[in-house]
């Protein structure tokens, strides 16, 4: 399976792809498991389908997400500006004192 022809699909076909290759990778590895599995690279190659699969999700998700914060473009209020003090000051400070 193609990353090229996965991104063709629609989201809905996608999350049931996702849930079909699990089902076959669990099976796979209880075939294998059981010795019933002729070609164990069917293993890794159903896992890496998978792996493709939920890639394209999650960047179809985030393509999604980015659009709708792209829409209210705001700056982001910038952190406190009051410095923080260091501790090795105070004990440098409380050592010249005890001297």
């Amino acid at each position: 399976m193609k990353a090229k022809d996965l991104r063709e699909r629609s989201v809905e076909d996608l999350r049931e792809l996702e849930k079909s290759i699990a089902r076959d990778t669990f099976t796979h590895r209880f075939k294998n498991f059981t010795n019933r599995l002729d070609d164990t690279s069917v293993m890794n190659k159903t896992r890496r389908d998978l792996a493709r699969v939920k890639t394209i999700l999650r960047q179809l998700e985030a393509a999604a997400t980015g659009a709708a914060k792209a829409a209210p473009a705001e700056a982001k209020p910038a952190a406190a500006a009051t410095p923080k003090k260091k501790a090795s000051a105070k004990k440098a400070s409380a050592k010249k004192e005890a001297k």
